[in-house]
């Protein structure tokens, strides 16, 4: 036993020594935010707001407790500032627990307790994420633990050990909110006990302390908060949950390598029903092991590992809404034991070395693609000290960015002559108007890797992430991962004078406010809208054409020419109107009409504050 520990400690070192100099990928931003927070308010990590895709966010709303903020506050007191290598070595911690945890496990479930533990170990999610400084896989090891305690609790009768599961189940709860879903597992595992009972309210009681903590001391609970965002985003819209079923049904299959599982002739029709998604054999490939594997534990439910499986397959789809492989770690192991009940010890040789070359291959794509913004942040590092540089993106792009002394760009912007702005095709980036002028390109970087697989890329279909690129598991394409360019603003007059939002020059005479062209002919406005136009030489009416629809309540509207009132009225409801000032001498070579509305509304699932629907703005007769 003690060997088989160290061959599991020696194995998780060679995993993830070779990746500590990873770059910050993903979400670790946001628990990054936690973190600083935290050295100034260590008992409210939350309490900070950030942009997030272009609207300032509230962290209080984060989808995860603040275990892991925690943790990245006690590194960053340690190490004075954010450093990769420490980071991803402080990391290698919550792997060991996780590979130790799994073994124990797997000494009282499986007949190959070594290598159902290097299976699990070689999970795809569990290889790339664990280098990233997200809570899945502390979330995991915290879950792992209290799950291998609390069976040793209950096989022993021992009052002790069910005490340091508790704790575990505490750890686990303040880390991510799906440790709910210990209660009904651990449930059937220890029913015949009554004082294990009270040992599973560990895991609803930690996160409702939290959370009443945190309403009696800041006022607001980070459920409400998170619920607001939820709405407002759409995240739990009916077709999100659907793609999101899909694609973590199709990620079971690769939580354990393909090839120890064999789906049942049942699974066939659920693949053809499925390709109606996608036509590619690796998809319905997959979830036709996906079905086959819950139809398996179905019909063996009364196996504990089994019923692990569903209970918390069932709970991922209630919970989840971006169907990312890292949600189900949690059943990697339960999959890897019960694969070794039924493969041969030769065959699980086999997957073993398939899996591991699978998901290191998978992690050093993952190492290039966010090695790529950390690249092209220090390439224009010297910009970044010389003049005003905006961020549009997410994830280690804005990180970098931001490291070095630039902004976050928020929705709707303007930008001015001289500033520049970096934006990334993939990373999540903003809508923003040129402020009159036009962008002159600076530099440009394409990211990619020789190695043809992809978890998240342009024109991929992999919803290794998230299914907003796609529902394949992951995806085999030689494509590019992202591209990334940095511009120049440069002043630019305007050239027309009549100007129809679906007209070429739009976007260079839109300042700010307004938002992209709708239908090839309109475009939504926010509660103010700045837009240039070229004078005519001659006194000449302003006036604006728009149209109300029925669900806006704007009801005011009024423009200003230059900074001066000019036109300003109220209408009795919706429908087409158009708003004239009196004439006016214009002098100059460009006049800035500005548009307000009384009030804006929003719709679920759009984040956009929306007025009113603009369709020409025009100086002339």
């Amino acid at each position: 036993m003690r060997r088989e520990f160290i061959v599991v400690a020696l194995f998780v070192l060679a995993l993830r020594l070779p990746f500590l100099n990873q770059a910050i990928q993903g979400d670790d931003i946001n628990y990054l935010h936690g973190a600083e927070h935290a050295q100034i308010d260590p008992l409210h990590p939350t309490h900070v707001s950030y942009a997030f895709m272009g609207k300032i966010v509230d962290m209080r709303g984060h989808p995860h407790p603040p275990l892991n903020a925690w943790y990245l506050a006690l590194l960053l007191a340690v190490f004075k500032d954010v450093s990769e290598v420490p980071f991803h070595a402080a990391y290698i911690l919550f792997s060991l627990i996780a590979g130790f945890s799994a073994l124990w496990l797997a000494r009282g479930f499986s007949p190959h307790p070594l290598a159902a533990t290097l299976l699990f170990l070689v999970t795809p999610a569990f290889v790339v994420n664990g280098s990233s400084l997200e809570a899945d896989v502390p979330f995991t090891a915290f879950w792992l633990l209290s799950v291998a305690l609390f069976v040793a609790a209950v096989d022993r009768r021992s009052t002790p050990l069910l005490a340091v599961s508790s704790l575990g189940m505490a750890l686990a709860a303040l880390s991510a909110y799906q440790a709910l879903l210990l209660v009904p597992i651990l449930f059937l595992y220890g029913r015949r006990w009554r004082a294990s009972w009270i040992a599973l309210l560990t895991a609803p009681v930690a996160p409702v302390v939290w959370q009443l903590y945190e309403r009696f001391s800041s006022g607001a609970m980070p459920a409400r908060v998170l619920a607001g965002y939820m709405q407002t985003y759409g995240f739990q819209a009916a077709d999100q949950k659907l793609k999101s079923a899909v694609a973590l049904t199709g990620h079971l299959a690769w939580m354990v390598f393909p090839s120890l599982w064999l789906p049942p002739l049942l699974a066939i029709p659920a693949a053809i029903g499925a390709a109606f998604y996608d036509l590619n054999p690796l998809f319905w490939g997959s979830i036709a092991i996906g079905v086959g594997i819950l139809i398996w534990c179905a019909g063996n439910w009364r196996d504990f590992l089994a019923q692990w499986v569903l209970i918390f397959f069932a709970g991922a789809l209630a919970i989840f809404f971006a169907g990312s492989a890292r949600y189900l770690l949690p059943v990697a192991l339960p999959l890897a034991i019960l694969a070794t009940r039924r493969a041969k010890l030769v065959w699980i040789k086999v997957a073993f070395g398939a899996g591991l070359a699978l998901s290191v291959t998978l992690a050093i794509v993952n190492y290039q693609h966010w090695d790529g913004y950390r690249q092209f942040a220090r390439e224009l590092k010297s910009e970044t000290e010389s003049k005003r540089v905006w961020v549009n993106g997410e994830w280690g792009l804005k990180y970098y960015f931001e490291s070095e002394g630039a902004l976050p760009l928020l929705e709707g912007q303007a930008l001015h002559p001289g500033e520049m702005v970096v934006s990334s095709s993939l990373a999540y980036p903003s809508q923003f108007t040129t402020g009159g002028g036009m962008l002159a390109p600076a530099a440009e970087r394409t990211i990619t890797s020789t190695i043809p697989l992809r978890l998240v890329a342009l024109n991929g279909r992999s919803a290794y992430s998230s299914t907003r690129w796609g529902l394949r598991p992951f995806d085999i394409s030689p494509g590019a991962i992202d591209r990334l360019r940095a511009e120049i603003m440069v002043e630019r007059k305007p050239a027309l004078s009549d100007l129809a939002m679906n007209a070429p020059e739009a976007e260079q005479q839109i300042v700010s406010g307004v938002y992209q062209l709708e239908s090839g002919q309109w475009r939504w406005m926010s509660q103010t809208a700045a837009i240039l136009l070229k004078p005519v030489g001659k006194p000449a009416v302003v006036s604006v054409q728009f149209f109300i629809p029925e669900q806006s309540p704007a009801r005011q509207v009024s423009m200003d020419v230059n900074g001066q009132r000019v036109a300003s009225e109220t209408f009795a409801g919706p429908g087409r109107h158009v708003l004239s000032s009196a004439p006016l001498k214009l002098d100059g070579d460009s006049a800035t009409v500005t548009l307000s509305v009384d009030k804006t509304f929003s719709v679920q699932g759009d984040a956009r504050r929306l007025g009113v629907v603009l369709e020409r703005v025009s100086i002339g007769d």
